[in-house]
Formats: structure tokens, C-alpha cells, sequence
């Protein structure tokens, strides 16, 4: 019997407000423990939570690039239960009542064989069942001793949780979905996507069912996957571990489980919660959220252009490969960056091979982001435009490009300041090239005699004389016309 996977997806994404969702905390990763914390998101008896616009509105921007239904109203609930990480012995959540439903996502999904290499792409919808806003939980510290210490600085700051239905059929296409995601909330700007940090996590519900099949089979929620690589792992061991059960007549329990990177396996956690474990009632302490239509429509008016309506059209507008629009939306700016020097250049291929090539490698070494990049768009255009017009060589290109991004200079003025200018003039080369061939005969009379390999000797001499600064085109044009044979 042969069997397929059903998927779906919990992702929490941290919202990027300076301030927590019901009170004015700080949201800054990275604090000293527990100096981010009030008698709001402590949980002290007496204090009352206040509700932060900012994060509702933010909440909106993800719904709507989801394709959700935004609710007019929704509400707060409690969500009971017992943890040394929250403090109330409640988090503040929504139920019922949710922000946003019914949402659905366009995903270009890359079918991978052994070793990762993509066999096909397909484009896939996926649906979106809600997604809602919530308080975040604190952090607990575990020491190799034993001991256990409570970080409260992350209670509170705001949360977006997306629920997909269960409409993935593999791994890879949860992992494209959650890569694009990650993509689009970093568009938004609502959201750092920075998964290390915890700002970003997924929750995986697994089960196996016969091919054919219409009813699900029991589900395992795979918890608190923080890359995606570790998705994609889990995904796949615990598809393999359902199947391998059930043909050796086991049954498969429902329950909590996590990935153990060490063992490269998922492990039991805890038996899995049921919503009325929950013991969900109204947040008494907050009114019912409205979103009004004016707002709504505000909100639409700030959206920018999504990462897969983009890599659509760069994909169409400068003649990309698929590969290559891909690697351009890793981020806002980055696309940005593209389409202003490619506009300049007219060259897009040549300038995706720069950004992808050297001026990534850069970038990484430096821990820089695009947008703090010390080569503007126009330069690289510029640079791009000096080498087409043979200005300058490949090999100087390279030296340019690396004076540009230490100083920010521009190309043209680095080239005339280190007399870097490219010599293609016909005669001032014939005259080098006829120097050369008359210090070397014997080596002539070889070349007329057969032993072309030769060229590259000339060519290097030449080079030599000129000190790089000689177009090779040209100079090999020229020595081939000279090294005829004399009638």
C-alpha cells in the first residue's frame, strides 16, 4: 500500500513594534533579562492590559497579502494553561473570534530529488484557515546542572499566528511556502523573519494517509521548528516513521513531538492538547477589536508589490530565469537594488551576475545588508556600462569594483584617478603588437610554421608592454592578422 503525506502548518511570527501588545515595554531582542518587563506583562494583580494599534494594524498588512477576509469584529480570548513562562497562568489570544480568515497563497513550488536539486517547479495554492493575534510567551533557560531560569523579557510582545489548512502533500512544498512567508513578511516590514532569535517558528502537523484515501489520519504536531532546514528534516523523518508504523501494524498516536537535531529524529514531548483543554472564555478586560473600512482601506494603500506578483514580472520584464527571479526577492531591497541598476544599464543579466557574485560575497563578509551597501546602484550600472563599451577588462572591472565598495567611489573617476582606462585604439596597439613580434622571430617563425598555442605567449607580451591595459579582443585580432603568413 502505498501511502502520501497531509501537512498543515502553526507559524507565530513576531510583530515589529517598539512596544508590547498590551502595554509599553520594550520589544528589544537582546536586553538584560528581565529588565523588559511591567506589571502588565507580569501578571501582577490589578494591572490592566491596553491594547496596541500598531500591532492590529500590522496583523492586517500579513492577513491581506494571505488573501484573508478581514473580520469586522474579533475578540480576545484566555488561554489557560500552566507553564513556568507565563506568568498570568493565561495567554491572551483569540479563539472564535479571529482577526482574519480564509486567506489563500500562491506558492512556486520546487520539487526536489536526492541532494536537493530542484527536478520541476509548479505553481500551487494553498489556503489560509485563520490568522490571529496573540501574546507571546516568556523563555525558559535550561543549564547543563539541571537548573532552570525564567527570561519574562518576550512576554507580551505580539504575535501573528497563521494556520494553513492541511494542503501540503510533501515537504517541499511546506518548505516553499514558509520560505515565501517569510518573504512576504519581510516585505511588509511587519516582521524580521530572524528564526535564531525566535521571531519566526512553525509548528508541523503531520499525519499519513493511503493514497486515494479522503479521511486524514491521526496527527502528530511536530513543535517549535526554528529553520527550515530543520522543517524539511522533520517533515521527512516523521512521514517516514508514520508509514514504517503502520505497515508493521502499529498505530499512530496523537501527540506533541520535537526535532532532536543531535539524533536527526523527532521525540515525544507531551500528548496532544485539545481547545477545550484550553478552558477558552472572553478576555473580560478588553473590548471587541473593530476594524472600520476607512482604515482597512488605508492600510491596503500601503501595501507594496508582494514577492510573488514580483518575481513574476522580473521574471518576464528583464528575461530571467526562474532561478534568478527567485534569488532577486530574497528581500525588498535587494529586488530594489536590481531594477535601479538594471534600468540604468539596460544590462539586467549582467547586473544579477554581479549582485549574486562578488557583491554578495562582499556583503556576507561585511554582515551587510543590501540596503546598507556601499556600491550604489548607479555605480554598479556604471561599472557595467564602462566594460560593454570596453573601457575597461574584465580583470580591471574586478579591481575597479573592489575600490568601489571600500570608498563608495564611482567607477569612472577610480579609472581615471588610477590611470585604469582600457587602451582598444587600433594603431597605438599595432605599434606595441609590431614591437613585440620583431623582439621574438624565431618564436614568429614557429607560429607561421603551426604552433598556434603561441598566440597566448604574443597576447602575454603585449599585456606585459601595456601593463593590463590592453583590450584582448583587440590584441588578438591584431596578432592574427600580423602572424599571416608572408606571401
Amino acid at each position: 500500500m502505498e501511502f502520501e503525506p497531509v501537512i498543515g502548518l502553526e507559524v507565530h511570527a513576531q510583530l515589529l513594534t517598539r512596544s508590547k501588545i498590551f502595554c509599553g515595554c520594550s520589544t528589544q531582542y537582546g536586553a538584560p533579562p528581565n529588565s523588559s518587563t511591567c506589571p502588565v506583562c507580569l501578571g501582577l494583580p490589578g494591572a490592566l492590559p491596553v491594547l496596541n494599534r500598531e500591532a492590529i494594524g500590522m496583523a492586517i498588512k500579513a492577513a491581506l497579502s494571505l488573501g484573508c477576509r478581514i473580520n469586522t469584529d474579533s475578540i480576545f480570548a484566555r488561554k489557560n494553561y500552566f507553564y513556568p513562562d507565563l506568568p498570568k497562568g493565561y495567554q491572551i489570544s483569540q479563539y472564535d473570534r479571529p482577526l482574519a480568515q480564509a486567506g489563500k497563497v500562491d506558492v512556486l513550488v520546487g520539487y526536489r530529488e536526492e541532494g536537493g536539486r530542484v527536478q520541476k517547479y509548479e505553481n500551487k495554492s494553498f489556503r489560509i484557515h485563520r490568522l490571529h493575534l496573540e501574546e507571546d510567551a516568556g523563555k525558559s533557560l535550561h543549564s547543563p546542572g539541571g537548573d532552570s531560569l525564567v527570561d519574562l523579557n518576550r512576554t507580551g510582545v505580539p504575535l501573528v499566528e497563521i494556520v494553513t489548512e492541511a494542503d501540503f502533500r510533501s515537504p517541499d512544498e511546506a518548505y516553499d511556502f514558509l520560505v515565501l512567508l517569510r518573504r512576504t513578511l519581510l516585505f511588509l516590514g511587519v516582521c524580521d523573519g530572524n528564526m535564531e532569535q525566535g521571531s519566526l517558528r512553525c509548528d508541523a502537523n503531520v499525519s499519513v494517509r493511503p493514497i486515494g484515501a479522503s479521511t486524514f489520519g491521526t496527527k502528530t504536531e511536530v513543535k517549535n521548528l526554528n529553520s527550515f532546514r530543520f522543517v524539511r528534516k522533520a517533515l521527512e523523518y516523521e512521514i517516514e516513521r508514520q508509514i514504517d508504523l503502520i505497515k508493521r501494524g502499529g498505530k499512530v498516536e496523537q501527540e506533541t513531538r520535537q526535532w532532536d537535531e543531535a539524533l536527526e529524529k523527532t521525540t515525544v514531548m507531551r500528548s496532544k492538547e485539545e481547545a477545550h483543554d484550553y478552558r477558552y472564555f472572553p478576555e473580560p478586560d478588553l473590548l471587541p477589536v473593530r476594524v472600520e473600512e476607512s482604515w482597512l482601506e488605508q492600510i491596503r494603500s500601503t501595501m507594496p508589490e508582494l514577492p510573488e506578483p514580483r518575481r513574476r514580472r522580473l521574471q518576464e520584464e528583464y528575461d530571467l530565469d526562474i532561478e534568478s527571479s527567485l534569488a532577486l526577492i530574497q528581500s525588498r531591497s535587494f529586488a530594489d537594488y536590481f531594477e535601479s541598476a538594471a534600468q540604468i544599464s539596460r544590462q539586467p543579466q549582467a547586473v544579477y551576475n554581479w549582485m549574486v557574485g562578488d557583491l554578495t560575497r562582499e556583503l556576507k563578509r561585511d554582515g551587510r545588508d543590501i540596503s546598507d551597501c556601499p556600491v550604489s546602484p548607479e555605480h554598479l550600472a556604471e561599472l557595467i556600462q564602462m566594460l560593454d563599451a570596453g573601457q575597461i577588462s574584465s580583470k580591471m572591472a574586478k579591481d575597479v569594483f573592489a575600490k568601489m565598495y571600500s570608498d563608495g567611489s564611482s567607477p569612472r573617476k577610480i579609472v581615471e584617478a588610477e590611470g585604469m582606462a582600457q587602451i582598444s585604439d587600433a594603431d597605438q596597439l599595432a605599434r606595441i603588437i609590431d614591437t613585440v613580434l620583431e623582439a621574438h622571430p624565431d618564436k614568429v617563425d614557429a607560429y607561421r610554421e603551426g604552433k598556434h598555442g603561441l598566440i597566448g605567449f604574443f597576447v602575454g607580451q603585449v599585456m606585459r608592454e601595456t601593463k593590463g591595459q590592453a583590450n584582448p579582443q583587440v590584441v588578438n585580432q591584431l596578432l592574427e592578422e600580423r602572424l599571416q603568413p608572408v606571401e
